[in-house]
């Protein structure tokens, strides 16, 4: 049986360089390239979609939308590593772990969107706790996340590893604060929410990858106990390989910090649960590698999916 044929559509891009890098030496597929002199070759890269069993799109909204409508193969899978699909109808939201029939929903899709990395931490918390009725899909959720700067590409990059006076290059640096975020659909849609959470985004030039994302909820205002929201989530991840919640936390060592790069160069996503419950308040917290699980990690996960490889 000859060896499914990957193309990545965009691989020069940070994250095309982290999924090449991941599938670099395996035996059980063949990668192919498209010449460096024809990157922009419209007929070059149609030929490369037409041909391959699986391409990868690592490319700008546009670009993702351009480069599915020259697929005319329908042998020819597609993963898109942009934000262009994640709502789109016919498209599969790639998140294994997101419900129980999730994994084999993207194993049986021709057309596969790879989550963002700020969804995949809220979305963890709050889909296994939307599903159980726990949180309201009227209930008004706010997010709270910082990332490393290499999740604000190219420029952001050089913008950080090349100081000058732009304060955009800083050590905390808070973004989207018009709420008008592209991740803001993804979580609601594949959140059960009714509406968009408020989203408060922030980057450091502190670290190049890792992430952290944090969710408050006021326990009064749904009924129920921070055992309960733990126990819930844990219910949901028991068992998966990449996704893990730590023991319930009520009480913390003097000088307790969390930090998000503590599942860095890995494809681990580690959710924890802090319940106050004096306060009836639980903080849920996800850590991720924002290039991992956030990104390249989780599009070769996917890739295994597909093609039935692990």
């Amino acid at each position: 049986m000859s060896k499914p044929t990957i193309f990545i559509d965009g691989e020069a891009g940070t994250t095309g360089l982290e999924i090449r890098k991941r599938l670099e030496g395996r035996a059980d597929i063949n990668i192919v390239s498209i010449a460096t002199d024809k990157r922009k070759d419209a007929a070059e890269r149609k030929r490369l979609l037409n041909e391959c069993d699986l391409a990868i799109l690592c490319l700008p909204d546009d670009a993702a939308r351009e480069a599915v409508s020259l697929i005319e193969n329908p042998k020819t899978r597609v993963l898109d590593a942009s934000t262009a699909h994640r709502v789109a109808p016919g498209w599969v939201y790639g998140f294994p772990e997101l419900t129980l029939e999730q994994g084999a929903k993207i194993r049986d899709a021709k057309r596969v969107s790879n989550p963002g990395c700020y969804p995949t931490g809220a979305l963890a918390l709050i889909r296994p706790l939307t599903d159980a009725k726990i949180l309201p899909a009227s209930y008004g959720v706010t997010i709270n996340a910082i990332s490393g700067y290499s999740g604000g590409g190219k420029e952001l990059i050089a913008l950080c590893e090349n100081p000058t006076d732009d304060i955009r290059g800083g050590p905390y640096s808070a973004y989207g604060l018009d709420q008008k975020h592209k991740h803001l659909a993804e979580m609601r849609v594949h959140g059960g929410l009714n509406d968009d959470p408020i989203f408060l985004s922030a980057y450091s030039n502190a670290f190049y990858r890792g992430m952290l994302v944090q969710i408050a909820l006021r326990l009064k205002d749904l009924k129920t106990d921070g055992k309960t929201v733990h126990d819930t989530i844990a219910k949901r991840y028991a068992g998966q390989k990449y996704v893990k919640v730590a023991p319930l936390q009520t009480e913390l060592e003097k000088g307790y910090v969390l930090s998000p790069l503590s599942q860095n160069e890995t494809n681990n996503l580690e959710l924890r649960a802090f319940w106050n419950p004096q306060r009836e308040i639980v903080v849920l917290t996800a850590v991720l590698d924002n290039l991992g699980k956030g990104a390249s990690g989780a599009a070769v996960q996917n890739v295994d999916i597909m093609l039935g490889l692990k």
